[in-house]
């Protein structure tokens, strides 16, 4: 019998410049999200974070610390994933790759919409959290 298990990913809040990045995704389903994505086999989380933070950003990023984890089965449209969530610093200069077509700093009054996922939740608790 297969099982069928929720797939982990990794969403990194990267603080960058006064302000916190967001990439506009290229490909369906399309808005703006956090940089983050699917953990590889033989992955570490933190790798994880690292390498789809540069992949999708360009910036190096230092993890802060791990924010939080979010699992509702309903937060990813496509299929069951569960995000764990990064604060990181994000060093270099910023520039869209992968599967982001673009690349902002937003600051909390100043949101793009629509934002992806269930990241205006996370995003929402990264402010009223951190601050």
């Amino acid at each position: 019998m297969r099982h069928k298990n929720p797939l982990p990913t990794v969403d990194i809040i990267i603080e960058h410049k006064g302000g916190i990045v967001l990439i506009k995704r290229k490909y369906t389903p399309k808005g703006w999200a956090l940089p983050g994505g699917f953990v590889d086999y033989r992955e570490s989380l933190e790798s994880a974070a690292k390498r789809e933070a540069k992949e999708e950003t360009g910036l190096r990023v230092e993890l802060v610390r791990q924010f939080h984890t979010y699992s509702d089965p309903e937060r990813d449209m496509r299929r069951h994933t569960i995000s764990t969530i990064y604060i990181a610093k994000g060093k270099g200069v910023l520039k869209a790759g992968d599967d982001a077509g673009e690349a902002e700093i937003f600051k909390k009054d100043n949101l793009p919409s629509p934002l992806m996922f269930d990241h205006k939740k996370i995003i929402n608790d990264y402010f009223t959290r951190r601050y």
